[in-house]
């Protein structure tokens, strides 16, 4: 169970000024339960994740309340994050390791649907998709409850995307509390039950995912939801 009331975060300046990128986010995710986090680029998604994972930089100030009921893990958005110098089922038993526990890598690539001679692969030989499954699969070492998948979909194809997000939605059904953080608002709909929107690092609603597109209120949420979905012929006719 993750609980997030009037979540802020500021940095402090060399000036000693105090800047203020992310404020007034508020959100729940049960065990159970898949929500998505959607901004453009700089609304502070990452911020957010950030903060729930306690790795924010040293002159971060983080003011309101982050509740959780048992562990909470972030699968990064960057495949990068993965050691290029060890194989992959080796990294999901350190990351199981470093949260004192013991994993069973093989017992998790299968419930990713990774094969098993992943485990004995390197980042570099793994597909892109199948690189963002070992980075969820690292994160579930860990034994969290609640597991934050930040840009999931990042850099797939269609199909990849697809499948990754079904797998999101998946554990999800298995009982894990999911938060998706994407740009991409119609899989996000399509995925999770309701989507906190941000606008400049403030959130601008709580949209159930039911409510696409016809309940849609808040002109942000319109436009966003019209730039990925309208075709170009729609475009021409608005124009």
């Amino acid at each position: 169970m993750l609980r997030v009331e009037d979540l802020s975060v500021a940095f402090r300046q060399h000036d000693g000024r105090l800047t203020r990128p992310l404020a007034g986010v508020s959100l729940t995710v049960a065990s159970g339960d898949c929500a998505g986090l959607i901004g453009g680029s700089g609304a502070g998604k990452s911020l957010i994740a950030e903060a729930l994972t306690g790795t924010l930089p040293r002159n971060a100030e983080l003011s309101g309340r982050i509740g959780v009921s048992g562990r909470i893990a972030l699968a990064p958005q960057a495949v990068t994050a993965l050691d290029p110098l060890a194989r992959a089922g080796t990294q999901i038993a350190r990351m199981a390791r470093l949260a004192g526990r013991r994993a069973d890598p093989a017992a998790l690539m299968a419930r990713l649907g990774l094969p098993e001679a992943a485990l004995r692969a390197y980042p570099h030989e793994l597909s892109g998709g199948m690189a963002k499954r070992v980075l969820i699969a690292t994160a579930l070492a860990t034994g969290a409850g609640t597991l934050i998948a930040d840009e999931p979909t990042l850099g797939l194809d269609p199909g990849a995307a697809d499948r990754i997000m079904a797998l999101l939605a998946g554990l999800a059904a298995e009982g894990t509390g999911v938060l998706i953080i994407s740009h991409d608002l119609p899989r996000l709909v399509a995925t999770t039950t309701r989507v906190t929107v941000l606008r400049e690092g403030r959130p601008v609603e709580t949209v159930p995912a039911a409510a696409f597109p016809e309940g849609l209120t808040h002109p942000f949420t319109r436009a966003l939801w019209d730039a990925q979905t309208w075709t170009a012929t729609e475009w021409a006719e608005a124009c």
